[in-house]
């Protein structure tokens, strides 16, 4: 039995239209913007990822004719540009919302309540994944990781961070854009529209009054390496798995004259686990394959048998 084009998914209609034009009037204002670009780099073609964002400002996505006019402004075939603008996720590629809403879906994120916020808002707002409202006011995504783990589970609008969310508060913030309420990111500039935004990531100024004066910091777990890289941080806590957890270690008395428990490592009695205590990974040294020869890695046959 042989199938149809159709039913295989195979379009063979008309070939695709030329790409439009924008109008003189975009076009000039654009051009004027691209020069302002272009002249930030030695070399044209570096300008690609902000001219990128620039055309994304004009119509909120990236479309063939934003890509038609990168191509023709830093003198690239229009592949090219295809092949950067479908690389990168932050450039869509299809009419989006005002607003980009995006859960972090990886992997702290998700145990602390990430997935179950992004299935929530799905049937709340009624669309799936990378799908607008009808109202065009919300776009939908799961993102991967906004490098702020200790403020999971993170939600971003536009780029910009709200925190510590749940079910409900993501549903509130949602309902908030969606009638046009005033929404403040919990750490940051104050939200702008999605066009807005592009038109920042390209590389204008943000003319807003107090925007930029406003910034969002790292969390205090973020900064514990930078802490104690400049010796801020407070003196180390040893955890010792059997007795208890974590204490300060005393400097002040010999290891004889100390606790069994206030005792440094090297100055306690070595654990011996009776054969029925459950190990650890803190118990080492265990036998491996590497330290056993009775019990080698890898496969107990040859390929093929």
């Amino acid at each position: 039995m042989t199938t149809s084009s159709s039913e295989r998914g195979v379009s063979l209609g008309m070939p695709e239209l030329p790409v439009p034009a924008y109008p003189d009037d975009v076009r000039a204002r654009l051009e004027a913007d691209a020069r302002e670009v272009i002249a930030r780099y030695p070399d044209s073609r570096s300008a690609l990822l902000p001219l990128l964002h620039l055309v994304q400002s004009e119509e909120g996505h990236v479309t063939r004719t934003g890509m038609r006019f990168c191509a023709e402004v830093l003198g690239l075939t229009t592949a090219e540009v295809t092949a950067v603008a479908t690389f990168y996720t932050m450039y869509r590629r299809k009419p989006s919302g005002d607003y980009q809403v995006g859960v972090c879906t990886n992997t702290l994120c998700a145990v602390m309540g990430g997935d179950a916020i992004f299935e929530e808002l799905q049937e709340h707002l009624g669309v799936g994944n990378g799908e607008t409202t009808d109202d065009g006011k919300v776009t939908l995504e799961h993102i991967e990781c906004n490098a702020a783990c200790d403020f999971a589970p993170v939600v971003m609008v536009n780029w910009e961070f709200f925190d510590n969310q749940t079910p409900g508060s993501a549903k509130r913030l949602v309902d908030d854009l969606r009638a046009g309420r005033p929404v403040e990111p919990t750490r940051g500039a104050p939200l702008c529209t999605f066009k807005e935004t592009a038109r920042i990531l390209a590389g204008f100024p943000d003319e807003r009054p107090g925007a930029v004066e406003a910034s969002g910091g790292a969390g205090p777990a973020s900064l514990v390496g930078l802490r104690l890289a400049r010796g801020e941080a407070a003196p180390a806590r040893v955890v010792h798995p059997r007795d208890g957890g974590p204490h300060d270690e005393p400097q002040d008395r010999a290891p004889q004259d100390r606790a069994p428990q206030d005792r440094a490592p090297q100055d306690r009695a070595v654990h011996e686990p009776s054969p029925t205590e459950h190990l650890s990974s803190h118990d080492a040294p265990q036998d491996t394959s590497a330290s056993d020869p009775a019990h080698p890695a890898g496969p107990a046959a040859e390929e093929g048998e």
